[in-house]
């Protein structure tokens, strides 16, 4: 283990200036024939997941700005309005600002992308031959925790538990594959991760993040909340379908995970934000803003997501790629978020939900759908559309977004 006292760390806060704002965006709305289509591919993903409310941003930078919101914070008498300022759940996509950390770090020589996890955490058995790389791309072969855990979360949302229970969970999971032999996600291996960085700076999370990611970034209202800091005032709910005695999904009852522990998700998964500092981070960690040429190539080195895994779609360092568009859609108890951007053109969406019943692949089908119709927003005097290839049709996102639907409010109205 590398003793802090020894490091001295100076966290460059540098990365040009305004990184996540290099696309010269329009400070205007969207053409009301595409912001129609946006808040209706909105408003149907609320209804299909049986979530309380919604909201959205989409920014094309040739054409105009977006955000919606729909519904309700919550399903409690009274519950406040959904805004554009409602804080939410950044759920997975909080490994985002894990993985920067790690190669600003790697940037700065405090650490190596290939350095053994060991090196960091000698305490743990059973990460022999793992990298800091293999943690962050999803290749360690460590197993998910989540899975196996999900009810109990839903069950007992203000429960704080250990980074270490944690990761453990994820050991007793079994290996999915041996370091570095295929991606298999694994927010053990995040949180394993974020362990190994605090052991080599004698820094925390947060303040990590603050130098390397929030500061630069200008994202002030992102936050890793404290494990036994469970009231969230105003921010967007969660709930979940609860399973009957047959195991099936009982539409009709939902547990109430609003009030929740972010030691649940952590490094991994456990992050509250906003639409704007959302927006601010996928289009950072799509162009890799924050980082010298060399690591932004590392980032977005792919590997295949399984074997018959499309040709378009891949993994880097914290995030996938779909055709064009970078980034990642997440699920946490009770919340589904996705957030991407097109590096080239600047093509931003984010989208966050309320019921996580759904699943994560739900939550990426309605970003998919928002990209589709962005993507052919009408250009602004004197800009041009660019060409935005996305390997989907709006038609085949809509039609996936049903497939995948659990419990739209329908069937849960007349369950009840």
């Amino acid at each position: 283990m590398v003793a802090a006292a020894s490091l001295v760390l100076t966290a460059c806060t540098g990365g040009g200036p305004d990184p996540a704002r290099s696309f010269d965006e329009l400070d205007r709305a969207l053409p009301d024939s595409t912001v129609e289509q946006l808040q209706g591919v909105l408003e149907e993903a609320v209804r299909q997941s049986g979530s309380s409310g919604g909201l959205a941003g989409v920014w094309a930078p040739w054409s105009g700005t977006w955000q919606g919101v729909t519904g309700t914070t919550g399903f409690e008498d009274h519950a406040p309005k959904v805004t554009p300022q409602t804080k939410f759940r950044l759920t997975t996509g909080t490994t985002e600002i894990t993985c920067t950390v790690l190669l600003r770090l790697a940037d700065a020589g405090v650490v190596k992308l290939d350095d053994h996890v060991s090196r960091y955490v000698d305490s743990t058995p059973g990460i022999d031959g793992i990298t800091l790389r293999q943690l962050c791309q999803q290749t360690s072969g460590l197993g998910d925790f989540y899975p196996s855990l999900k009810a109990h979360f839903a069950a007992n949302p203000q429960r704080v538990w250990s980074e270490t229970e944690l990761i453990s969970g994820g050991l007793a999971a079994g290996r999915a594959a041996e370091p570095g032999e295929s991606w298999s996600p694994s927010q053990a291996g995040v949180m394993l991760l974020s362990l190994a960085l605090r052991n080599a700076t004698g820094r925390d999370w947060n303040s990590l993040a603050e130098d390397y990611v929030f500061g630069p970034l200008a994202m002030d209202d992102t936050t890793l909340p404290a494990p036994s800091d469970v009231d969230h005032h105003g921010m967007l709910g969660g709930y979940l379908a609860k399973l009957g005695p047959d195991g099936a999904v009982d539409c009709a009852a939902k547990y109430d995970d609003s009030k929740q522990s972010s030691s649940m998700g952590g490094a991994a998964a456990g992050a509250v934000t906003t639409l704007v500092d959302a927006q601010a981070l996928s289009e950072a960690f799509a162009t890799g803003a924050l980082l010298d040429e060399r690591f932004a190539r590392e980032q977005w080195t792919l590997v295949p997501m399984s074997g018959d895994a499309p040709a378009w779609q891949g993994y880097g360092l914290g995030g996938a790629q779909y055709g064009p568009m970078r980034g990642i859609a997440g699920e946490g108890p009770g919340a589904l978020t996705a957030a991407f951007t097109d590096p080239k053109s600047g093509l931003t969406v984010v989208v966050a939900l309320n019921d996580s019943t759904s699943g994560a692949d739900f939550v990426r089908e309605v970003a998919f759908a928002l990209a589709s119709i962005a993507s052919k927003a009408e250009a602004a005097p004197d800009h041009e559309r660019p060409m935005v290839e996305l390997p989907w049709s709006l038609d085949q996102s809509v039609a996936r977004m049903a497939e995948l639907a659990v419990c739209p409010a329908e069937e849960v109205a007349a369950a009840e």
